[in-house]
C-alpha cells in the first residue's frame, strides 16, 4: 500500500459528467506541482520513462497524478494496482483485457478505465476554456468548413473549445484500435446540447469499421474554467 503524495489531493471517484458508464471507473486529482518532491515518484511506487525524468517539474507533476488516477481506476475494475506503462507514441499501455484513458491540465488530472469486455476504446479529455480571441484565432485550425458555417459568434469560445476537446477525445479512444493518426479535420461534431451530450462523424476512412460518415457519441461538462470530455466505443459497436 502506497501513500499519496502531498502534492494531490485525496483521489476522488465522482464522476463529473452527465452519464456515468456501466463498467466505467474514473478517478481525479487536483495537484500543486510546486509541492513536488524529488522523490514522489519512488514513494509512489511509479517509474517514469526517460523523458519525464529529463522533464520539468510541471511535466512531471502532470505524469505523477494521472498515473496515480489511473492505478486507483484499474484496481477499481478489477485490474490490480498496475501503473500503465508508456509505448512508443507516449500513450498509456493498459493490462490486458483493459482499456482506458488519462487527461491533465490546469492542476487537475484524471483517468478512465473499463475492461475491454465493455468498452473497446476510452477517451478523456480536460481543457482550460478559450477566451474569445484565442478561440477566434484557433477556429480555423480545429473547426471543418462545416462546423465554421454553422459556428455562433457568441457561443465561438466555448464550441471552439468543445469541438477540440471532443476531438482529441475521440482520437484517444480510435487510435488504439485503428494505429493510424488523423488529425481535426478528420471529423466533426454534428450535434451538441447544453445537458451535456454530442455526437461526432468520421471524415476520413481509418479501417473498414472505422470509415467515413461512422457517428460516435460523447459527453462533456464544464467544471468552472475547465471543460471534460469522454469518447467512449462500446465493446458491441
Amino acid at each position: 500500500m502506497t501513500t499519496l503524495p502531498a502534492f494531490c489531493t485525496p483521489l476522488s471517484a465522482d464522476w463529473p459528467l452527465p452519464t456515468p458508464l456501466a463498467g466505467c471507473q474514473l478517478r481525479s486529482t487536483h495537484f500543486d506541482r510546486s509541492l513536488l518532491l524529488p522523490d514522489d515518484f519512488q514513494a509512489s511506487q511509479v517509474q517514469a520513462p526517460a523523458n519525464i525524468q529529463r522533464a520539468v517539474a510541471k511535466r512531471q507533476a502532470e505524469y505523477l497524478a494521472g498515473r496515480l488516477c489511473a492505478r486507483a481506476a484499474l484496481k477499481a475494475c478489477g485490474g490490480g494496482a498496475v501503473v500503465p506503462g508508456t509505448d512508443e507514441e507516449r500513450a498509456p499501455v493498459w493490462p490486458q483485457d483493459f482499456c482506458g484513458s488519462i487527461t491533465h491540465g490546469d492542476g487537475w488530472a484524471a483517468a478512465v478505465v473499463a475492461r475491454t469486455s465493455a468498452w473497446r476504446g476510452l477517451g478523456l479529455d480536460v481543457e482550460s476554456r478559450l477566451d474569445d480571441a484565442r478561440a477566434q484565432r484557433l477556429a480555423g485550425e480545429i473547426l471543418t468548413p462545416g462546423e465554421l458555417a454553422r459556428l455562433a459568434p457568441e457561443q465561438a469560445a466555448l464550441l471552439v473549445t468543445l469541438t477540440f476537446s471532443l476531438k482529441e477525445s475521440l482520437f484517444k479512444a480510435l487510435f488504439p484500435l485503428v494505429r493510424q493518426r488523423f488529425y481535426f479535420q478528420h471529423a466533426e461534431l454534428i450535434h451538441w446540447s447544453a445537458d451535456g451530450h454530442a455526437r461526432l462523424r468520421l471524415l476520413t476512412d481509418l479501417s473498414a469499421d472505422w470509415h467515413h460518415g461512422k457517428e460516435i457519441d460523447g459527453q462533456f461538462s464544464l467544471l468552472g474554467d475547465r471543460l471534460l470530455s469522454l469518447v467512449a466505443i462500446p465493446a458491441d459497436i
